[in-house]
Order: structure tokens, then C-alpha cells, then sequence
């Protein structure tokens, strides 16, 4: 049994009263079911939560700032709060647990093995929970027409009273695009353990913000709508609205689940082909690839094989 594993179980839970075959104790080595067991993760994934709701407050209360204010055409005031506040939040929670605050980032760390999919289910619940509570608060304090009026800072495709909106199709499009434009420059220069380390935290941080408002400036730009806020690349700042206000906020909201995660799956294939020398990727322990030939290949982990070599020596 895998070592870490075997000490999560054993501080868990009676060694005799966990008995598992060697199939299913592979299945939970993959997934990292031990990290269930792990104070740490939990403390992360409290991290997430706190940081989701502060960054639906801060960020859905300036953006409709932003659009209600007297400008006749807020394109760089939305993309420019994306930008800062996006940074200030990333600073702060990248050392803490990663800073996610997304399920985007959740998926695509999970692709490339840096977290497990234990981790990232846990983070993706802790996110859609923080987007619930950072709502109502929002809905609490914000005035009621100001809520109406912008559907309480959620994510729309068909528009709001006289508002046209656009179309599914379009929307889709633009999550997917406007996703992988972020994950290509972002992810790329922070999953570098050798160019993060030249530019150091604040600067990758500063990559990552500017990638996300490039993404809103954008799709507003593309889209040609004064309204229209850009693209959601947040399933839980989509789902938080949703639940509390429904209606609209329903119709066509997949898109803003689908579009980020086609373009997730989409950006790890073509990472995969990317040039090797001149990148040094972290280290993918629980990469998608890696553990389908554990699970399904017959190899074994990558913790089995260092505790074996660790045995020999």
C-alpha cells in the first residue's frame, strides 16, 4: 500500500475495520483519496472559499460600478478592475492554496497533475460555496434596482429588459476562446517552474491579471455591447447568481461551464506538444496521462516506485 496512504487511513480510521482490494486501493492512490485525511488540504480549501467570496464581492460590485457609472463606454474601466483585483487576490492566496479561486484553474491543475482530483473536487465545492455566500452578501447591500438591473452581477447570454444580449453559440465561442487565451499566457508562464522562478511571484502574478482583463477587454470589444460585461472565465461567479436569482441567469448558463472546460481540456493536449527544452513544467505526479496508465496500464504510481526504491536502498 502506498505509504501516505496507508498513514492517512491508519490516523483516520482502524486499520481492521478498512479492509480494500488491491484494485480499489489503486483507484484511491490515483485520485488521491488520501488527501481527504490531510488538515492541510481542508485549510486550503477553506482558503478557496474565503477568497471566492471576497473576490465575488469585490470584483461583481466594481464591475457594476463600472457599467453603471457615466461613462458611455466602460471597455477599459471593467477590464482594468478585472486586472487589479485579480492581482491583489492572486498575491495573496497563490502561497496559500494555489489561487484557484475558479473551477477553471481547479480543472487545469488537475489535468496537469498538480493537484489531485481529490483536491480539486474539494476546491471546486469550496469555490461554488465561497460564489454563494459572496452573492448574498451582495444581494444584501446592493440597492434593488442596481440588482435588477444587472441581474445581481451574473452571468447572462440572452440580456436583461431591453437589453438583446447574444447569442448561445457566440457566448460559447467566446468562453472557450477568451479561456484558453488566459490559460495559454497565464498557466503557461506560472506552470514554468523555471520562468516563474526568474520572474518571481509578483510578476507571474501581474502575467495571470493581465491574461484575464486581455480576455474581458476582448470579448467586450468583440461583441460590440456597451452592457455586456465579457466573458464569465468562472463557472462559480455564473452558478452563484444563478441559484439566487434563476430566471434568466438560467438560460444558457452551460455555456459558462462547457466553454471553459473544452478550452481546459483543449489547452493540456496542447501543452502536451509543447517544446521541452525550454520549459520546465511542474512536476505532474497525478497528471491525466500518468494515472490512466496507473489505473487502466498496469504501471504503477509514482509514490509506489519512489517507496520502493527507497526500500532497496
Amino acid at each position: 500500500m502506498d505509504p501516505t496512504f496507508r498513514r492517512a487511513i491508519e490516523n483516520g480510521t482502524e486499520a481492521s475495520s478498512f479492509k480494500i482490494s488491491p484494485e480499489r486501493e489503486k483507484f484511491l492512490i490515483c485520485i488521491g483519496a488520501h488527501e481527504l485525511y490531510s488538515p492541510e488540504v481542508w485549510k486550503a480549501a477553506l482558503t478557496e472559499l474565503v477568497a471566492t467570496a471576497s473576490l465575488m464581492f469585490s470584483l461583481t460590485n466594481s464591475i457594476i460600478a463600472c457599467l453603471d457609472s457615466k461613462e458611455t463606454d466602460p471597455k477599459l474601466l471593467v477590464p482594468l478592475a478585472v486586472f487589479i483585483i485579480a492581482f491583489l487576490f492572486l498575491v495573496v492566496t497563490v502561497p496559500l492554496s494555489g489561487g484557484h479561486m475558479s473551477p477553471v484553474f481547479t480543472y487545469i491543475a488537475a489535468l496537469k497533475g498538480v493537484i489531485t482530483l481529490t483536491r480539486a473536487s474539494i476546491y471546486v465545492i469550496a469555490q461554488c460555496v465561497g460564489s454563494i455566500i459572496g452573492f448574498l452578501i451582495i444581494k444584501s447591500v446592493m440597492n434593488q434596482k442596481v440588482a435588477e438591473k444587472f441581474s445581481l452581477g451574473g452571468c447572462t447570454v440572452t440580456g436583461n429588459g431591453g437589453a438583446s444580449g447574444i447569442g448561445t453559440i457566440t457566448a460559447l465561442v467566446l468562453e472557450f476562446s477568451c479561456t484558453f487565451l488566459v490559460l495559454f499566457i497565464g498557466v503557461t508562464v506560472a506552470f514554468d517552474k523555471k520562468r516563474s522562478k526568474q520572474l518571481g511571484l509578483v510578476m507571474v502574478c501581474v502575467v495571470v491579471a493581465a491574461a484575464m482583463g486581455l480576455a474581458v477587454f476582448v470579448s467586450i470589444t468583440v461583441t460590440g455591447r456597451a452592457g455586456y460585461a465579457g466573458v464569465g472565465l468562472n463557472p462559480a461567479r455564473c452558478l452563484g447568481p444563478a441559484l439566487l436569482e434563476g430566471g434568466q441567469l438560467w438560460a444558457g448558463h452551460w455555456v459558462f461551464w462547457v466553454g471553459p472546460f473544452l478550452a481546459c481540456s483543449f489547452y493540456y493536449v496542447f501543452s502536451v506538444n509543447l517544446p521541452k527544452e525550454e520549459f520546465d513544467w511542474v512536476d505532474g505526479e497525478y497528471d491525466v496521462l500518468n494515472l490512466a496508465g496507473t489505473c487502466f496500464g498496469g504501471r504503477s504510481h509514482p509514490a509506489n516506485r519512489e517507496s520502493k526504491i527507497e526500500e532497496n536502498v
